[in-house]
């Protein structure tokens, strides 16, 4: 068994080690003990770890360690490329590799990703970026239209192989790989090992290190989890800090069953995946109907809509959020609850995809699936994937009387500048807390945006902190704010 070690015994540049120390972390988590040595050695990985296992801290560190050497006076060139499949997880693993930076200066880290303006994104890349971080179509669109040079490229990432693959997004990375040079190091991490990440694995990396971290108990072994042949052999099956339930339900009454499972519960936050689209909208009107504060999420939405959305339920404001699985890839959201899934996916690795945005980074979590006759198939191919038998419990009778709905925890508050404006967290925390304002204890989040700025408010202090950023400056001047509701014009 190879127990984590301490970050300061990878030899990393100082101001890492002090950036690493300021976040909190001190010991490296399984994948990062495993793979960092390897990654910093300049070779390349196949890693398998499940969602929150740290790996984006394992390939950060290394897309860092090769931009030190060439920071101003030299002029930035991208030295390292991380493609991921959604815009949102780009970002999420944007700010990573940022605060990994805070204690270096002139580190340039931009994003490149669909749904925002292309003008804005080629006139930054103008200026130069070590890091850029992007979706795989807006990548190849810059490259194609010879925005995004890459011939100084040194590591190229792929993260979530597998999520992008499933996506249909082979042709665009082969396109990305034709224009990368050939002598560079290729990261590949992927949450679950199906024979198309190996084979991803041959065409686009070079005597990869194969790495695997066993879910089922986030434990590595240096024996089994690394060898030649790939992966180890570990089971798909969920990480055994979430709880797995599984309920008989007809397909007529899913949505009955989740309000009474939602009403005994209460969990803080719940993630509901549906199967489809339009069972998506029907469970959130539903729901809100009875009480609930709950909002959609498909690819039928605008980028606009699903951040705004997705803001809202990171800062405890939207408890429950219904999703399609295209619409959630890429999510990390800290101290999630609880899934549900109304439903089986048909592929068990989508299956594990949802269970994994519960019970993350060492926190306890639950998975809770409603199967319906038409189900069991499914149900068994995830019963020979995860090699665990489903136990099935009984709900509550639809009889027994409910406790009304919870109302959120926290209001968001939408303040009307974000990054444009050169706004910052601290200044808005700052504003909020001065004398006279609220304790900082009553501010949650904080997301800012390029127009706008998200500020979660515990429930109680909302009204004041609204009150607070009526009348006092942000920054030297007066920013417009809003509760948010959970429509955009809202």
């Amino acid at each position: 068994m190879l127990a984590p070690r301490d970050f300061s015994s990878l030899g990393l540049p100082a101001s890492l080690l002090e950036a690493l120390a300021s976040l909190g972390f001190e010991r490296m988590t399984e994948i990062q003990a495993l793979a960092l040595p390897d990654v910093l050695a300049g070779r390349d990985v196949l890693g398998q770890a499940e969602p929150g296992s740290g790996k984006t801290l394992a390939f950060g560190i290394g897309a860092l360690v090769r931009v030190l050497p060439h920071l101003p006076p030299a002029p930035a060139r991208v030295r390292s490329l991380v493609l991921c499949p959604t815009r949102e997880l780009a970002e999420q693993v944007a700010t990573e590799i940022r605060r990994a930076a805070r204690r270096t200066p002139n580190v340039k880290v931009l994003t490149a990703c669909g749904g925002v303006p292309f003008r804005a994104q080629r006139e930054s890349l103008k200026q130069g970026a070590h890091v850029v971080v992007g979706t795989p179509g807006r990548i190849q669109e810059h490259l194609r239209k010879a925005s995004l040079p890459l011939d100084a490229l040194e590591v190229l990432v792929l993260d979530e192989a597998d999520r992008m693959l499933s996506m249909g997004f082979l042709p665009q990375l082969e396109a990305i790989v034709e224009h990368a040079p050939r002598e560079r190091q290729t990261l590949l991490f992927s949450a679950t090992y199906p024979e198309s990440i190996a084979e991803l694995g041959r065409r686009f990396q070079r005597d990869p290190r194969h790495i695997g971290v066993a879910p089922a108990t986030g434990t590595l072994d240096a024996s089994d989890a690394a060898s030649d042949d790939g992966p180890a052999p570990a089971s798909a099956a969920p990480a055994a800090r979430v709880e797995s339930r599984f309920h008989r339900v007809d397909v007529h009454e899913r949505t009955d069953a989740l309000a009474r499972w939602l009403s005994l519960e209460r969990p803080a936050s719940t993630l509901v995946f549906s199967n489809t689209r339009s069972e998506c909208a029907s469970v959130a009107e539903a729901l809100s109907a009875r009480g609930w504060v709950a909002a959609s999420i498909h690819g039928e939405l605008s980028q606009r809509e699903r951040t705004h959305v997705t803001r809202l339920f990171a800062n405890e404001s939207c408890p429950v959020l219904v999703a399609t699985d295209v619409a959630a890839r890429g999510w990390d959201i800290g101290g999630l609850a609880a899934v549900v899934s109304l439903g089986l996916p048909r592929d068990p690795s989508v299956h594990h995809h949802r269970v994994g945005r519960t019970g993350r980074a060492g926190q306890t979590g639950l998975a809770v699936h409603f199967v319906a006759s038409e189900d069991l198939g499914a149900l068994a191919a995830i019963e020979r994937d995860t090699a665990q038998p489903a136990v099935f419990s009984e709900l509550p009778s639809p009889s027994e009387p409910l406790p009304p709905p919870s109302p959120p925890r926290r209001v968001t508050l939408v303040l009307a500048a974000g990054k444009s404006k050169k706004l910052r967290p601290g200044d808005i925390l700052g504003a909020l807390t001065a004398e006279g304002g609220i304790s900082g204890d009553d501010v949650g989040l904080i997301h800012i945006d390029e127009n706008e700025a998200y500020v979660a408010i515990r429930r109680e202090a909302a009204d004041r902190a609204l009150a607070i950023l009526e009348r006092a400056p942000v920054k030297g001047r007066r920013i417009r704010a809003k509760k948010a509701g959970l429509s955009v014009s809202s």
